[in-house]
């Protein structure tokens, strides 16, 4: 039902090369768009008003200006690599709505309500240790893991003093070596 006069805007739009605007609510919210042909159909894309946005100059002014050369780069370049695949959306959930319907779900059995997940934070580390780990290019020595910035800064100041106290321990009671004269 009024495919016809679907088409015949979706043709004008093209053939003038303009997009509409308009207003539409989306998420409990007035919303602006911009409509524009897109293949058989029409794409809506919602705009944002300039107090929205950052600028890319402001959100940047704080990053140093630095030239990326040699291993850091090969690395980063190995690893896209090893990563780089097919997209396919399939292979995406829509989590927001599995839980939603997993709660209306139990609601209608008058089973009680699942509990929320725990959400972990991962923790802040190196990038260059995170890169050399992802690609397996930490070593290390009789099976212990190779102590990098990511893992030195790991654990409570309590856990991370105690590290340090032992290590110093463990040195000062190791026997002196001695040159032979």
């Amino acid at each position: 039902m009024g495919g016809d006069a679907f088409v015949a805007l979706r043709e004008g739009m093209r053939k003038s090369k303009v997009a509409a605007i308009a207003r539409t609510v989306l998420f409990r919210r007035m919303r602006t768009v911009l409509i524009r042909p897109h293949g058989k159909g029409l794409i809506a894309t919602t705009l944002n008003y300039d107090y929205e946005v950052r600028s890319s100059k402001k959100a940047f002014e704080e990053m140093p200006k630095l030239k990326i050369e040699g291993e850091m780069l090969d690395l980063a370049k190995h690893i896209i690599s090893t990563k780089k695949g097919d997209f396919d959306p399939a292979t995406f959930d829509d989590r927001y709505e599995a839980a939603l319907a997993e709660l209306v779900k139990a609601k209608m059995e008058g089973r009680s309500l699942p509990k929320p997940k725990k959400v972990q934070v991962s923790k802040q580390n190196d990038l260059l240790a995170a890169l050399r780990e992802s690609a397996g290019l930490t070593k290390t020595d009789e099976g212990k893991p190779k102590r990098t910035a990511a893992s030195a800064n790991i654990g409570t100041g309590r856990q991370r003093a105690a590290r340090g106290a032992a290590a110093k321990a463990a040195s000062s009671n190791a026997a002196p070596q001695r040159k032979a004269s």
